[in-house]
């Protein structure tokens, strides 16, 4: 059992031998356990309580642990993977009767950021609405999709509810119908009514119904399906974006980060995605640390000066 280490106490090392024999666990997880106690023990000491009885460690420890952890620069889930190798090793000894009490026991996981949607550099989303295929109806649809879910940032539900008459092409604008049936006006560029307008002339080509009001149009005729609209955008990322995995929430995030990063107010963004929430816009203000540092010497004046120095 070399992946226990020599300097862990008694108690870990039957917990480590229980999950071996026991539990089946694997080598590697095993091991990872062994560091994840070795770090528990290192801090301890630390706190003088090293030769402590598991009975003494309450559950101020365990949150002092974690936030030696977050001093350490730890991510998020690896201080929840710590936390529940924890939890574990102490429930072990609550069932072998060596302590009474979890000191884990309300203790939270540390909340875990929510992954942001990823998002493309402004020339490949240009890239990718400006992209130039063979004219045909299905191509000027998807085109005209990708135009609106850029250009004027809407969900993909919204665009695909979206309804011929919803569209006011001498004032550039789509009546939008967002989460919970909140009306908005989104704006279209220029680009985006062109393609739009292309679109529309060329809507008869797909044989929808008299009574069908849908704007974007399946092949079949009928309103274009979620999956179809996904499938589109992928396309059109692969080939002119030369990215994996973009989607019409990919396009949405763009539109937002780019606004941002030019310079637009927040709660205008906020209003044009379609937000209730400032705090749900504030997620798209993610600038790359280039732009971070390069605003800080442009403004900061010990930064300045600090220029002012080298110059000299």
């Amino acid at each position: 059992m070399s992946w226990i280490a020599d300097s862990l106490p008694d108690e870990a090392t039957a917990f480590l031998a229980h999950l071996d024999v026991e539990k089946g666990f694997s080598g590697a997880t095993l091991q990872a356990y062994s560091k994840d106690l070795l770090q528990w023990e290192e801090f301890l000491q630390t706190r003088n309580k090293t030769c402590a009885s598991p009975q003494d460690i309450v559950r101020a420890d365990v949150h002092a642990f974690l936030v030696q952890m977050h001093k350490l620069n730890l991510s998020k889930s690896s201080m929840a993977r710590k936390l529940s190798s924890l939890r574990t090793f102490f429930r072990f000894l609550q069932k072998q009767k060596i302590i009474q009490q979890n000191p884990c026991t309300g203790v939270r996981n540390p909340k875990q950021e929510k992954p942001q949607p990823g998002v493309l550099n402004v020339d490949q989303a240009l890239e990718m609405v400006q992209a130039q295929l063979e004219p045909s109806p299905r191509n000027t649809r998807d085109l005209a999709l990708a135009e609106v879910l850029y250009g004027s940032g809407l969900r993909v539900s919204e665009a695909l509810s979206l309804d011929l008459d919803d569209v006011d092409q001498g004032q550039s604008l789509v009546r939008v119908q967002g989460k919970g049936r909140k009306e908005r006006l989104a704006f279209l560029t220029r680009p985006g009514l062109e393609r739009l307008s292309q679109y529309i002339a060329l809507r008869h080509a797909f044989e929808p119904d008299l009574r069908e009001k849908a704007l974007f149009l399946g092949m079949r005729g009928g309103r274009l399906h979620r999956r179809e609209a996904v499938r589109i955008i992928q396309r059109l990322g692969q080939i002119f974006a030369r990215a994996q995995g973009v989607s019409p929430h990919t396009l949405r995030h763009s539109f937002a980060t780019h606004m941002l990063q030019a310079g637009a107010d927040l709660r205008i963004v906020q209003e044009l995605l379609g937000h209730s929430r400032i705090s749900t816009t504030q997620r798209y203000t993610h600038l790359n640390l280039d732009q971070v540092m390069q605003t800080y010497d442009k403004a900061h004046p010990l930064a300045r000066e600090k220029d002012k120095n080298q110059d000299g």
